[in-house]
């Protein structure tokens, strides 16, 4: 939550209206961030004296922390409450073994995930971490199997999330197999070593996201599932959720998550300490096994091997599919992703869909309603368990709270007419709720959840006529540059900036002069330094991975995606409409405007046809009716969805699968290779802090 202290001392204002207050306009997470954000509200360091020459040394080395920064930790360190220890307890609670060394590879024998890269977590706090945040990774970090109660297990460590098993009459049911098969295998093993082999008999997937199903194929076989010999159970829409995020904006997102989640980024004091959730991500490979049964309503309960589970769906919270769970005789609720150990995002730094804050909330209180006052303890896909009926009721409830307040005020302020800039930097968190470790924004903060909020209810305009048509970053950077007196003047008042500890407009500034002269270094070695302060000052481990990601890029040059968007298992996920809708979203508009084509694709499995027409440089589609009386089409083939989808992605040469058989194709086939000669292929290597 917002650190007291740390933003301005006395009665300094942002400008236009806010006054700033102790308790900090910046909310959870992001107040720590910027303490030297805000002109040169922190003493303790010469505001006129001139870094400059320093922070703009050609290096692929972070720069120090600044002394600013520094003051900063040290108020941190002063006002939050470290001498509450409990958490380290609930951490170690269960604690049966662990991974050693926890290290998982691929089949290649290449590195995807190393949690002991993060022995340097054991020591005191460096300047170049935020108090908050080295406390959370040190909690994040632990890793090892751990007994929830008798007969609940988790693995933890071991990926971003949280492997949770079950263990039945027969058999054990598996709970959100972690990101990669290779790191979910190795969790199964870990628990296998230490409570004897059983078969897995069920799994279940919490939720959309791929950290919850992509290690799916490391605990069972597809044959498994599809045979129902094993159920696999998941929310109603989940795979149409999962496969959308990870196809449509798959690539865009996976670009930007290796900044969230700083995979990229060397480990230590200056570079990726953890991502507030969890560490990072594994790098290992992403699968999808479908399930086979589905979760439609609460109150629905299902008997998996002897255990019986009742089921609460929450779509629209933390995913757009998404459930909570109970397990009568255990008397434990699994609270999916929808209450952690953090504050979470409304919107995610890597981009996703907005979340509803006020459902997300309003599913607390059913939770609360339904489980908490029947359970002895509430677990999660990520962080570590709440023992006691009374303290996870009070985790959820304030959690709850959390969420509810930010929806209720952002909306109160946006209608007094504040923008969601300006609401997030005025709101202040009630007392009750930043006391608690659990509320920071170690993974979302207030700073873009109010953000996110004003988005969803207003859209990207803040209704002022003169952002309604700004120039784009180029184009900008170009005139504030000349405006400034040219490159000269730019980086005098860059230099200022960093001096007086006033990062946020150094960077701006910077922005402007790395967009309009994308070669210029001593630009971009500044930017690189007031990044990395920004970083250094951050309680959010997301924003620090942003900030550090964009200072290590400046410095290296563009490190690209280390993780992969898609699978093959998850691209064969895809139905027939996804297909034809991402085939779609690739298509270059003006390339296409004098094209006309018309197809007909006959799908045997689904006994339907499909007809596809690019006109002015949309793709639709459409299943043709029985009795359709249209124009005939120019082609039409007929084949099985997978190869339909192999050609579409082009992961199999159309004209051979024609020549071959696999595919029937009367008309003019050729129209196919017009098709696919106007559709763009994703970047995952695009620019994000140059052009």
């Amino acid at each position: 939550m917002t650190d007291e202290g740390l933003t301005n001392n006395g009665d300094d204002r942002t400008p236009g209206r806010f006054q700033v207050s102790r308790r900090g306009v910046f909310g959870v997470g992001a107040a720590a961030l910027v303490a030297a954000g805000v002109g040169a509200a922190v003493t303790g360091c010469d505001s006129n004296s001139d870094n400059g020459s320093a922070a703009e040394k050609s290096s692929k080395d972070p720069v120090a922390p600044s002394g600013h920064i520094e003051d900063q930790q040290k108020q941190a360190q002063s006002s939050l409450p470290f001498s509450d220890t409990q958490d380290f307890a609930d951490t170690d609670r269960g604690f049966i073994a662990k991974l050693q060394p926890d290290q998982v590879k691929d089949a290649k024998g290449n590195v995807i995930w190393d949690n002991d890269s993060y022995g340097f977590l054991q020591g005191s706090c460096p300047n170049s971490v935020h108090p908050s945040l080295w406390r959370q990774s040190q909690l994040v970090v632990k890793q090892g199997l751990y007994e929830v109660v008798p007969g609940i297990y988790q693995i933890r460590g071991l990926d971003l999330s949280n492997m949770t098993i079950i263990e039945g009459k027969t058999g054990v049911i598996v709970i959100d197999p972690l990101i990669s098969t290779e790191t979910a295998k190795a969790g199964m093993d870990l628990y296998f070593a230490n409570r004897g082999q059983k078969p897995v008999t069920g799994m279940i997937y919490t939720h959309s996201h791929v950290d919850h199903f992509g290690g799916a194929m490391g605990v069972i076989t597809p044959e498994d599932a599809a045979s129902g010999r094993i159920p696999v159970i998941a929310p109603q829409g989940f795979v149409e959720h999962a496969v959308a995020e990870n196809i449509f904006a798959g690539t865009a997102m996976a670009r930007r998550s290796a900044y969230m989640y700083g995979a990229a980024l060397p480990r230590g004091d200056k570079g990726q300490v953890g991502a507030g959730l969890g560490m990072t991500t594994s790098t290992g490979t992403v699968s999808l096994i479908p399930p086979n049964r589905d979760v439609t309503r609460t109150g629905q309960e299902e008997t998996i091997d002897g255990v019986r589970i009742v089921f609460q769906i929450t779509p629209g919270t933390e995913a757009p599919s998404e459930m909570n769970f109970y397990f009568p005789d255990f008397r434990a609720m699994c609270m999916a992703e929808n209450a952690t150990h953090t504050l979470h995002n409304l919107i995610t730094l890597r981009g996703a869909v907005v979340r509803d804050a006020h459902v997300w909330s309003q599913y607390l209180t059913e939770t609360i309603n339904m489980f908490a006052g029947i359970s002895d303890v509430a677990f999660a896909s990520h962080h570590w368990p709440t023992w006691g009926s009374d303290k996870l009721t009070e985790w959820l409830s304030l959690q709850r709270d959390t969420y509810a307040y930010l929806h209720d005020q952002t909306l109160r302020m946006l209608n007094q007419g504040y923008t969601g800039i300006e609401i997030a930097e005025q709101i202040q968190m009630p007392p009750a709720i930043e006391q608690k470790w659990y509320n920071h924004g170690y993974y979302g903060s207030v700073s873009h959840d109010v953000k996110a909020v004003y988005q969803r209810y207003m859209g990207w305009f803040d209704g002022n006529p003169a952002h309604l048509w700004e120039h784009p970053p180029v184009d900008s950077g170009k005139r504030h540059v000349d405006a400034m007196g040219g490159a000269s003047g730019v980086l005098k008042v860059a230099r200022k900036a960093y001096s007086d500890g006033d990062y946020r407009w150094c960077v701006q500034v910077l922005n402007y002069l790395i967009f309009a002269e994308p070669d210029n270094e001593k630009a971009k070695m500044l930017q690189a330094s007031a990044f990395e302060q920004l970083g250094y000052g951050s309680e959010n481990g997301t924003w620090r991975n942003f900030f550090l990601s964009g200072a290590y890029e400046l410095r290296n040059g563009n490190f690209g995606t280390p993780t992969k968007a898609t699978s093959a298992s998850m691209i064969s996920a895809l139905s027939v409409d996804q297909v034809f809708d991402a085939a779609a979203f690739q298509i270059n508009g003006p390339k296409a405007w004098d094209l006309h084509l018309v197809a007909d694709w006959v799908i045997p499995e689904e006994n339907k046809t499909y007809r596809t027409e690019l006109r002015n440089g949309v793709l639709i589609h459409y299943v043709v009716p029985q009795d359709f009386k249209g124009p005939a089409p120019d082609a039409t083939f007929t084949l099985p969805r997978l190869e339909l989808i192999a050609v579409m992605t082009r992961t199999k040469d159309f004209v051979k699968e024609v020549a071959s058989g696999a595919i029937k194709a009367s008309g003019d086939p050729a129209k196919l290779k017009q098709l696919q000669d106007v559709m763009d292929k994703p970047d995952p290597n695009f620019n994000i802090v140059t052009p």
